[in-house]
Order: structure tokens, then sequence, then C-alpha cells
């Protein structure tokens, strides 16, 4: 299969071109924070309930609130049918996404609390922990809980034999490589960095760069999807 030629790639996009993206907050009403992404074929709800007293009362910490991610895909999500209930790459996704919103969430400021942030991937094509990410800050946002700062996702990777931004499913299922990353825009700072595949030392800062300008495209379209909420709010 021939994924890229004369720099188009399979999907018609240029190497540096992000799918189309959709973000909106404040989709489900009975959640204290929520968000839906749409993101390629992608679609992702994240829901976000708390800061709340965390029982049983043994896994309290009284500096801080404890953030608890939890990442599914709905059994009807991709074109084989998943078996329903978590497997071991929803754990690992789970405790990925928790360790990247981690460190952007002020935790500090409710001791002895809990805060649940809920993804479910209702519709999957590659990319599914960036786009749960994505979503999962807004919806962080949409409820008030601090944040020193949205928190966006992107990938990059190697497609026949050329760094490109965002990969889709095919690219996914049979490049090279895969970088996602999650990245504080203000800061430039990375709280997410994984790889799948090989890439020279070149090749990677090559995907990271491309990854980063990825996410400060998202990191406008998560502040606008905030600002949309509110002005929608204000009209009403």
């Amino acid at each position: 299969m021939e994924l890229i030629k004369d720099g188009i790639r399979i999907d018609g996009r240029k190497k540096d071109e992000l799918r189309e993206i959709k973000i909106k907050a404040g989709v489900l009403k009975r959640a204290d924070g929520s968000a839906y992404v749409e993101w390629g074929m992608n679609k992702v709800y994240a829901a976000v309930y708390g800061p709340r007293e965390l029982y049983p009362r043994f896994l309290r910490r009284y500096d801080k609130a404890i953030l608890q991610c939890r990442y599914n895909m709905a059994s009807f999500s991709v074109e084989e049918r998943k078996r329903p209930g978590p497997d071991r790459r929803s754990v690992e996704i789970s405790k990925v996404t928790r360790s990247a919103l981690e460190p952007v969430v002020l935790t500090e400021n409710f001791p002895e609390s809990v805060i649940n942030v809920n993804i479910e991937i209702v519709q999957a094509e590659a990319g599914t922990r960036c786009a749960g990410i994505t979503a999962a800050s807004v919806a962080l946002a949409d409820a008030g809980i601090p944040m020193r700062d949205l928190l966006p996702a992107c990938a990059a990777g190697k497609v026949g034999g050329e760094i490109v931004l965002d990969l889709c499913k095919e690219e996914d299922n049979f490049g090279e490589s895969d970088l996602p990353i999650a990245m504080v825009p203000r800061t430039g700072g990375i709280t997410l960095l994984q790889m799948d595949g090989l890439m020279t030392e070149e090749e990677i800062e090559e995907a990271l760069n491309l990854a980063k300008k990825g996410c400060k495209i998202i990191y406008e379209k998560q502040k606008e999807a905030l600002k949309q909420k509110y002005r929608g709010n204000n009209n009403d």
C-alpha cells in the first residue's frame, strides 16, 4: 500500500496537515463538565465529576485531590466488535491520560477529594488517546477545575519514509512509527511522550516539532470551544 506520493498522503492531506477537528464544550448536562471531540473519524466524549469527597477514606490524600481517569472504547466503536469492559490497552491509556493531565490540574486546591475523568470512544479511527486527552482537558475547564493551562495532544509519525502530522487509520496501521505527545502550550512543557516504532534522532526531533505545531493549532480550537459555550449561554 502506497501511503504517500509526491508529498500527498493517502487521505489527500499534506505532510503537515491535521485531520478535520471539531470541539464542543458542555455537551452532557448531568456531568460537572464535559466535551465532545470529532477528529477525523474519531468521535469522543469526556465527562468530569467532582471534586467530591473520596471514599473509602484511606485512599484520600491530605495535600491534594486524587485524579481518576477512565478511558473506554465502546464495543461498537471499531469495525470488529470489541468485547465490552476494560482491556489491557484501555487500562494502559487510562494511566497515561492521568499522568498527562496531573501536571496541569491544580489538585492541591482540593485536598482529600477526587476528580473523576471519564473518556468514552464511541467511534475510533486512529489517535484516540490524543483525542481523549484533548477532550478531557476541555471537560475539566468546563467543570471549573483550576488548571495551569489547557492540554492539547497530537501525534506525528513516519510514513513511507517521511515524517507526517496526525496519522490516519491506514498510516497508523502500516506506517513505520508513531509519536504522540501532550503539551502545555504556554511553557512548551511535555506531559506525554510515547513512541511506537523506529526513527533516527533527527527524525524524532522533526516529528516532535511537527507534533508541537499540531498541539498549538488544537489549543486554539480548545479555547474557541470554551468561548463558544459561554457566548451561547450569554445569548440565552
